[in-house]
C-alpha cells in the first residue's frame, strides 16, 4: 500500500448496550488521528437501547461513528452490510465483547505498512479486572496445553493459525477478490479466514494489538459454546477437508478414550489401573496449570476455577465434535447448528 489505509472498523452486535458502550469508550481513547479511521456498528436487529446509545456517542464522540441496521440474520451478515458501506480501504472486525487498549490501531497500522499486508489477526487477552472465572476461561482458552497454540500466541503451534473475528482485518481489495463472510452460524470466520489463506494474500500477526475479551459468560454457557465449536469443525471440513487437522480431532478422541475406560473400569483391573494413571497424569497438569495461572494473574482464585473450567472445554468440544460426526459424516444428515439460543452467545 503507497497512500496511508484508512481504517473500518466494523462491530456486529445484537443486544449487546451494554458491552457496546464498554468498547466504543475504548475506541474513543485510541492514540490514533481520527481521519484515518471510522467505526460501523452494523445492528443485526437488536431490540435493546443500542440506537439510542450509538446515537448518544455520536454527539459526544470524537470520531466518524456510523450506526447500520438490519433484520437478525446472525454477526457473518451484519459484518457484510458494514464492509459493503464502509469508506475504508482496509476492514477490521472486532466483536461487541471486546475492549481495545489505547495503542491497538497504531500497532496494527505500523504491521499493515511495514509488511504490505493484505489481511492480519491479532490475539484476545485478559485485562486485570476481570473476574476470576473469565481469567481461568482466558487461561484455558489460550494455553498451549489445552489449544496446541490455535489462539495465536507467539512459539509453537500443531495446527495452522486462523485469524478469527473477534480481532481480524483484511484490505478492500482482498474483499473483493474473496467475498464475504459465509452462512455457517459458528466458524464462519475460520471458513472467511481460510479463504483469505487459500487466497495467497500476505497474513500477519500482529501480537502487539491484543484485544481485552470480556467474555458474558458462566461455566454452563461456556460448556455450550465449545460444544458448539466442536459441531462447527465437521461443519469446515465438509466444505473443506484441509481445514480438519489431527490437532482438531486430539478433544474429541480424548473424549471417546475417557468416556470408554470409566465405563469399562468398573469390569477389568487393568482398566482401573489406566484410570489411576489418567488420574495422576491429570493431576500433575492441573497443578502445573494453576501454578502457571497464579504466575500470570497474580491470584490464586482463577487457577482453582481451572478444574472446573479445562474440562468443561475438553469434553464440550469433544462432545460436539463427535455428535456431528456421526450425524453429518456417518449419516450423512445436513447442517446443525447446536446449542442456537442466538448466534452472539
Amino acid at each position: 500500500m503507497n497512500a496511508a489505509p484508512k481504517y473500518s472498523i466494523i462491530i456486529p452486535s445484537f443486544n449487546r448496550a451494554d458491552e457496546l458502550s464498554e468498547l466504543l469508550n475504548s475506541l474513543k481513547a485510541l492514540n490514533f488521528p481520527r481521519d484515518r479511521f471510522e467505526v460501523i456498528v452494523s445492528d443485526d436487529g437488536s431490540t435493546d437501547n443500542t440506537p439510542s446509545l450509538v446515537d448518544s456517542f455520536k454527539k459526544k464522540n470524537n470520531f466518524t461513528l456510523v450506526y447500520l441496521q438490519q433484520q437478525n440474520k446472525g454477526p457473518g451478515a451484519a459484518r457484510n452490510h458494514g464492509m459493503e458501506k464502509a469508506t475504508g480501504n482496509f476492514f477490521i472486525f472486532v466483536d461487541s465483547d471486546v475492549t481495545v487498549p489505547a495503542d491497538w490501531l497504531e500497532h496494527i497500522d505500523e504491521a499493515v505498512q511495514q509488511n504490505n499486508a493484505d489481511a492480519f489477526g491479532g490475539p484476545d487477552t485478559f485485562s486485570k479486572d476481570f473476574p476470576p472465572l473469565l481469567k481461568a476461561i482466558n487461561y484455558s482458552m489460550t494455553s498451549f496445553i489445552t489449544t496446541g497454540g490455535l489462539r495465536g500466541k507467539k512459539g509453537k503451534k500443531l495446527a495452522k493459525f486462523y485469524p478469527r473475528s473477534f480481532n481480524m482485518g483484511l484490505s478492500r481489495k482482498l474483499w473483493q477478490k474473496i467475498g464475504g463472510f459465509g452462512s455457517l452460524r459458528h466458524g464462519q470466520d475460520i471458513e472467511f479466514s481460510h479463504r483469505i489463506i487459500r487466497s495467497n494474500a500476505k497474513v500477519v500477526f500482529v501480537e502487539k494489538a491484543p484485544v481485552f475479551h470480556k467474555r458474558r459468560t458462566n461455566l454452563w454457557r461456556f460448556y455450550k459454546q465449545v460444544f458448539n465449536w466442536g459441531m462447527a469443525r465437521i461443519n469446515l471440513y465438509k466444505i473443506d477437508s484441509s481445514m480438519l487437522e489431527p490437532l482438531h480431532a486430539a478433544p474429541a478422541l480424548a473424549t471417546l478414550i475417557i468416556v470408554s475406560v470409566l465405563l469399562s473400569a468398573p469390569f477389568s483391573i487393568f482398566m482401573l489401573k489406566v484410570v489411576q494413571v489418567g488420574f495422576v497424569f491429570s493431576l500433575l497438569v492441573l497443578i502445573y496449570s494453576i501454578v502457571d495461572s497464579l504466575r500470570i494473574y497474580k491470584s490464586l482464585m482463577p487457577g482453582l476455577l481451572l478444574p472446573f473450567v479445562m474440562p468443561a472445554q475438553i469434553l464440550g468440544y469433544g462432545f460436539g465434535f463427535i455428535y456431528n460426526f456421526i450425524r453429518r459424516v456417518v449419516l450423512n444428515r445436513g447442517e446443525k447448528v447446536g446449542f442456537k439460543k442466538n448466534y452472539y452467545k
